[in-house]
């Protein structure tokens, strides 16, 4: 395949913002260009979870935005589909709610690393770990 006089610049960007962050990259891309919106950059990162004391896993995705929000979408090894919405409270810590199809719906916290994380929730009672990230 031949190579286009972008493919260096492009190396270059995702490097940078692979090293720097890709929330603090798109800030710092955005303000450097004088754009006021923060929502053209977003990260999605890949979930896994389990209920505690249960054979129920979980995986999906979450997505989060330059606005310190965002969103998940989850399905369970026996069938349910969760969803829900989080924001972030400090620059690591989040926070949201989200409901299942099958009635459960809980609140959950989690810490990031911006690429990475973990959290804990309560799904109708029972408590829910998750991991995130690459």
């Amino acid at each position: 395949m031949a190579k286009s006089a972008f493919d260096e610049p492009i190396a270059a960007l995702n490097r940078a913002a692979s090293d720097y962050g890709v929330f603090r990259f798109c800030r710092r891309v955005l303000k450097g260009a004088g754009l006021l919106s923060l929502t053209a950059c977003s990260m999605t990162l890949p979930v896994t979870g389990q209920i505690q004391n249960s054979d129920e896993a979980f995986t999906g995705t979450a997505t989060g935005y330059m606005d310190g929000g965002g969103n998940l979408q989850l399905v369970s090894n026996k069938g349910a589909a969760c969803s829900g919405n989080f924001v972030y409270v400090t620059r690591r810590d989040g926070e949201g709610v989200f409901s299942c199809n099958d009635g459960r719906s809980g609140p959950f916290k989690f810490v990031s690393t911006g690429s990475r994380g973990t959290g804990h929730g309560d799904l109708s009672g029972q408590r829910f770990t998750f991991t995130f990230g690459k």
